[in-house]
């Protein structure tokens, strides 16, 4: 692959004259295209199977949407880099958008990994859990879920009827007596002793078939080994194979929308009105329905749905392996492409299908359904938040509503495991990828000196946004800060600001206010009297439930920094232990205190760990004494 970059063009001539220019120096190579405006930030990036050909579109004065007008006036200069197929540009293409995120290309809002569930097979009694990211060799991944909770509510089902263990590798080697768990019969205790190797693969294995779905002859089985144990007068046994029967009838009756002649597919239906668009995404494996989870696209004004859809389909699936089957609401631009380049990524042939009739199609209808009404909620949601926004406008005498309101607040017990914690909110409500947080460090900072505490997060945040963004051309700039405090958090967010040369950010004071009660918040602005809110104001709550997620997040992250912590043990000071070789000592000896206090012939038996290293181990400990 080869890249030209014409930006050096004169900015004299925009839109058409512009792209008309480039055409001499184009040939009908495959490949990808960038439109710029006159600041040079990326306004579309496409890919063409000739780029001359797709080019010269453009170049036409008449023949296109209001929107595509818009992008042709703004275009500056253009950049185009040539691969050696389509396929290959259609790859590049996705992944250029997700990096440069163009105003007038359709955007996926949520690019969130899913979480699926994993069967560790490198122990010999195998653990089941549930896991989002990177797969590793070893293991065996079902889903993926539509949700973590979606996730949660399968692996409590699977616990109750085939009794798998959930713990970590280092607490099943450490324990010498039976977990809750087992004691209330939620795993057969394989720690123990309590089920044999191989009864316990065999749970396993029947788990497995479950999750691919062969349950009616996991429930055979059951059925008939209770009749066995109860004509053996093992009643306890057979006690626990109806209540284990029970559960999984339970899973059958409750999984929703169960398709019998659809064994693995994604059903992706679309819904657009006027400006906006939902997409509703449900994701049937083994013949069952694993959750579904609504996405709504960015800069779908003026596009088509097969535009809509061929750009959701490209980037949903750019890091994720799509499903054999794909049942689609609509038709798909440039489809055999789409088609080519998923096949290659799963490996094997990938369909696309728009059904009809039958069982398909009614799947598809339920999807789009949902869509519609999911849309509705939005909008009506988006209308609410649109008027809360405006409202702070008039609260706070802004000159304009925010897009952007970010939240701070602290979190830390005398001074220790101290976290600063930034949310974000807009037009379309609390903006999660956005959230930050910040581990105390302390230098210039008194240990539990809350001020201090809020200048270092304010300084690390902003300098971080300015050697980002000088320019403020991106959406990553607050419109408003809202500090937890008082007037002492305004003068300490006021000090760093002017310090950064920042004047432009308005900032206010959320205090408790008169016996820090809710709904008698003060509010402190730079320059202003202290202020209150009608206690009824639908400002006023929103407000607190801004303070409240801020809160939250503080609290959340202190917590796992506090946990975190518990489990530093000295083998963390030892030169040369790692993670890998911690676990391994830990899951060998039990703890920490036990590997101290062992011999070097006993930290040579370790599994995984050297002679040399065990010397080091070894040493370290002597020297301590």
């Amino acid at each position: 692959m080869s890249e030209t970059n014409q930006q050096s063009k004169p900015n004299i001539i925009k839109g058409h004259e512009v792209i008309q220019s480039y055409l001499k120096t184009l040939d009908g190579s495959p490949g990808v295209y960038r439109m710029l405006n006159q600041d040079g930030e990326v306004l579309y990036v496409g890919k063409a199977r000739n780029l001359k050909r797709r080019v010269s579109s453009y170049a036409k004065p008449t023949g296109h949407s209001a929107r595509i007008g818009r992008m042709i006036s703004n275009t500056s200069s253009m950049m185009f880099l040539t691969t050696q197929t389509e396929t290959e540009a259609l790859l590049l293409e996705q992944n250029l958008i997700k990096q440069l995120k163009p105003r007038y290309n359709v955007l996926l809002r949520d690019d969130k990994s899913f979480p699926n569930i994993m069967i560790s097979s490198s122990h010999e009694f195998p653990k089941i859990a549930k896991h989002r990211g990177r797969r590793s060799k070893g293991s065996e991944y079902f889903g993926p879920f539509a949700s973590v909770t979606s996730v949660n509510r399968t692996l409590h089902h699977l616990q109750r009827i085939f009794l798998l263990r959930t713990c970590t590798d280092s607490d099943f080697s450490s324990r010498t007596r039976a977990c809750l768990q087992y004691q209330i019969a939620r795993c057969s205790g394989p720690c123990v002793g309590k089920i044999s190797s191989n009864n316990y693969n065999q749970l396993v294995d029947d788990a497995r078939k479950f999750l691919q779905g062969k349950s009616t002859k996991i429930q055979e089985s059951m059925a008939k080994e209770m009749a066995e144990a109860s004509r053996d007068l093992q009643f306890e046994k057979a006690a626990s194979l109806r209540d284990r029967i029970r559960a999984l009838t339970n899973v059958q009756s409750s999984q929703g929308i169960n398709p019998q002649t659809v064994n693995e597919a994604d059903i992706v239906s679309l819904y657009m009105e006027g400006d906006q668009a939902c997409i509703q995404v449900f994701f049937i494996r083994a013949n069952q329905n694993w959750g579904n989870r609504a996405f709504y696209p960015r800069n779908t004004s003026g596009a088509d749905a097969d535009e809509v859809m061929e750009s959701f389909l490209a980037q949903f699936y750019d890091n994720k392996t799509p499903p054999k089957l794909i049942l689609v609401s609509c038709t798909v631009s440039n489809l055999d492409l789409l088609v080519d380049a998923l096949s290659s990524k799963r490996g094997n042939k990938v369909e696309i299908i728009q059904p009809k009739r039958g069982e398909r199609a009614e799947l598809v209808f339920n999807a789009e359904r949902n869509a519609r009404e999911s849309l509705a909620r939005k909008m009506s949601e988006s209308a609410t938040q649109a008027k809360l926004l405006k409202g702070v406008s008039d609260a706070f005498s802004l000159e304009n509503i925010p897009k952007r309101i970010e939240v701070y607040d602290n979190s830390h017990i005398q001074g220790a495991f101290a976290v600063g914690a930034m949310i974000a909110s807009g037009p379309d409500g609390y903006m999660k990828s956005s959230y930050r947080k910040y581990n105390i460090r302390y230098e210039d900072t008194v240990a539990g000196d809350d001020f201090g505490m809020m200048k270092e997060v304010l300084e690390r945040r902003f300098k971080s946004l300015i050697k980002e963004d000088p320019d403020k051309k991106t959406e990553n700039w607050p419109d408003l800060l809202l500090i937890d405090g008082g007037a002492g958090q305004v003068s300490a967010v006021a000090e760093i600001l002017n310090k950064l040369g920042i004047n432009d950010v308005p900032f206010v004071g959320v205090a408790k206010g008169i016996d820090r009660d809710q709904g008698k918040e003060e509010f402190h602005c730079k320059g202003k009297p202290v202020f209150a809110l009608q206690r009824n104001d639908p400002v006023l709550y929103f407000i607190q439930r801004l303070r409240d997620e801020a809160h939250r997040f503080a609290i959340t992250t202190h917590r796992a920094k506090r946990s975190k912590a518990i489990g530093i043990t000295t083998l963390d000071e030892v030169p040369g232990v790692g993670a890998a070789r911690k676990r391994a000592i830990l899951a060998h000896f039990g703890s920490a205190k036990s590997a101290s206090r062992a011999s070097l012939k006993d930290l040579k038996a370790v599994e995984g760990l050297s002679s040399k290293m065990a010397q080091i181990i070894y040493d370290f400990y002597h020297d301590k004494g």
